[in-house]
């Protein structure tokens, strides 16, 4: 069969602008929000996020699960339709709450995130889903590198524009985060309508039999190339997520250049979507998991010597952004490639997906563990940090993440690298 060409993979990928809009606001943005820009109190701000991104990390397998039953009765379309209208509204409804008081904006706060969490899970599952049954690995890498290029361009809008805008004469935050919201609707509805229309179509399994689809959970824990890449994943995941939790803080109390935290951050995601190119051919020649591994390498390599970083060291660290932004393009396009090798063609792919996204979130709410660490050997969050807990904050920073990293790399040396069966 035929390659995709450039232009439907390219109508693929961009889903993952939106997607990633999305994802980066929940996570990073809205707890200042909501405690500086609308007068919350943290505490009260943090009991709700930790609920509902329980509620969130639940939830992936099960929407997988019913993902591939909709794509089995050719109905997943309308699910997805109706997902993005919902998380349009819910992401307006995150940023425009209509009330005032901690009860009521803590009532807001968690419905919304429910909604989006849950909306959000629904379309991104689908979307992975979907990339798995484009084509040979060659297709799926170059779709990876094309959905990953636009989520990272997504990160970066999502990142400058709320800011650029609350910054206008005569804006105020609530005018500019709608203008955020509309811009998102748009850019989320669009980019489904390309998926549906332009981009190649899902490759859809067989019908399944009752039989079958009671039997999914248990196909899904024998499959024993898949459970192998799980450790590494998990692992090399959570080396990706301290870092980003607390890289500002690294910044802004370690470098002591809290003008610098923008830019540093905006090279790495600039330099990782630069990158992504790179390991796709690399992937070609040598395979996904090499490729994978290679990059597990470099990303050591350029990282391990940052704990040693002290004030007014910022060119070394642009360095250390760069090189570590190439390896983050990797980490992102080649895992889902690798994991849609695993996946049998007579199997949905929705329900691997899902656990797949879950161990990911549970990455970021174990890296924000972190902080209650830090506090505890004696780092302050806007204070020079120095002594024992610079040691502290430069140990967890750069020196955990490297020793994850290299387990990772150590299991991902053992798991197999072909699927026994073919998964297209």
């Amino acid at each position: 069969m035929t390659a995709p060409s450039a232009a439907r993979l390219a109508a693929y990928g961009m889903l993952g602008l939106p997607l990633a809009m999305a994802a980066l606001p929940v996570y990073v943005q809205v707890p200042a929000y909501y405690t500086s820009r609308l007068g919350m109190s943290l505490s009260l701000a943090g009991i709700v996020l930790f609920a509902a991104r329980l509620v969130d990390t639940a939830q992936d397998p099960l929407l997988g699960w019913w993902i591939d039953a909709l794509a089995r009765r050719n109905t997943l379309h309308r699910a997805m339709g109706l997902g993005a209208v919902c998380l349009a509204a819910a992401i307006a409804a995150l940023w425009l709450p209509p009330v005032s008081g901690d009860l009521w904006l803590a009532a807001w706060l968690a419905a919304s995130l429910i909604v989006v969490y849950l909306a959000h899970s629904l379309i991104n599952v689908a979307y992975l889903a979907w990339g798995a049954r484009l084509g040979d690995d060659s297709t799926l890498a170059r779709a990876a590198a094309w959905r990953e290029g636009a989520g990272l361009f997504g990160v970066l809008l999502a990142t400058a524009l709320p800011a650029w805008w609350m910054n206008l004469p005569n804006t105020t935050p609530r005018a500019a985060m709608t203008a955020f919201a509309s811009l998102f609707a748009v850019l989320l509805i669009a980019a489904l309508w390309l998926l549906v229309r332009v981009a190649p179509p899902w490759r859809a399994t067989s019908v399944a039999s009752p039989a079958t689809t009671r039997m999914t959970w248990q196909a899904v824990r024998d499959n024993q190339a898949f459970r192998a890449l799980l450790l590494p994943y998990f692992l090399n995941g959570l080396s990706v997520a301290i870092p980003a939790t607390l890289a500002v803080f690294f910044i802004e109390d370690r470098l002591q250049a809290p003008n610098w935290a923008a830019p540093c951050l905006a090279l790495y995601f600039v330099t990782g979507a630069v990158g992504l190119p790179g390991w796709v051919h690399l992937s070609r020649r040598v395979g996904p998991m090499h490729a994978w591994r290679m990059a597990m390498v470099l990303a050591v390599v350029a990282f391990v010597w940052t704990g040693l970083l002290g004030p007014g060291s910022v060119l070394p660290f642009l360095l250390v952004c760069a090189l570590s932004g190439l390896a983050l393009g990797a980490d992102l396009a080649l895992p889902p490639v690798l994991l849609a090798t695993y996946i049998p063609a007579s199997e949905g792919p929705a329900v691997y997906y899902g656990v797949w996204t879950l161990l990911g979130k549970l990455c970021l709410a174990i890296s924000g563990l972190t902080l209650p660490v830090l506090a505890w050997l004696g780092y302050q969050p806007g204070t020079p940090a120095a002594g024992s807990s610079a040691h502290a904050l430069a140990w967890i920073y750069a020196g955990l993440p490297c020793l994850l990293k290299l387990a990772a790399l150590a299991l991902a040396r053992a798991a197999p690298h072909a699927s026994p069966e073919p998964s297209r």
